[in-house]
């Protein structure tokens, strides 16, 4: 492929991830939970470099779990985007676009509970787009990616509720506003 037909390719590629940006499809928020996996990766690992004291010997095989299933979700949904005719997001730049997820530097130096509690925190956050895709794939009749999606969402319910465990909470205690309207 000469230079010209790669630029002309990339810069169609951008022009098409904007409209689906823009008028979210399946493709493009399953993107979005691709680079949400990329960043938590990265926040699963300093959160196991600095959890400190007596818990952090406790806590390490959670987070060692929780990466090694978080590298696993990365690279089969990639392939999941790929069986589907989409474009995963493949630079840097695209993942910190495209996630959701708040990094800080400052984490390294909050205690273990408030360190479970992002982590806990960016699995549901992880799960609004995770939701939102689902939708979309239904909608798109695009069954092998709901169903991935599906799965991926049961594993982060299995993973908040085992860090909110931790913390001395319920599962969704803290994670989901409550509706004053469902309560008869």
């Amino acid at each position: 492929m000469t230079k010209e037909e790669i630029e002309a390719r990339y810069q169609a590629e951008i022009k098409q991830a904007d409209t689906d940006h823009h008028t979210p499809t399946a493709g493009a928020m399953t993107g979005h939970i691709l680079a949400n996996l990329h960043v938590n990766n990265i926040k699963l690992h300093q959160t196991s470099w600095f959890l400190d004291g007596f818990a952090a010997e406790a806590l390490r095989p959670l987070y060692t779990e929780l990466i090694s299933a978080s590298r696993k979700s990365f690279d089969a949904l990639a392939e999941v985007l790929l069986d589907e005719n989409e474009l995963p997001p493949s630079t840097l730049t695209e993942y910190t676009q495209y996630s959701m997820l708040e990094e800080d530097g400052r984490n390294k130096y909050r205690s273990n509970a408030e360190l479970v509690d992002i982590t806990a925190h960016d699995y549901a956050t992880q799960n609004m787009f995770i939701d939102r895709a689902i939708v979309l794939a239904a909608k798109e009749e695009r069954p092998a990616m709901a169903a991935f999606l599906t799965e991926l969402r049961g594993q982060n319910n299995r993973a908040i509720r085992r860090l909110q465990a931790v913390l001395g909470k319920t599962a969704w205690e803290g994670l989901v506003e409550e509706d004053d309207d469902d309560e008869d």
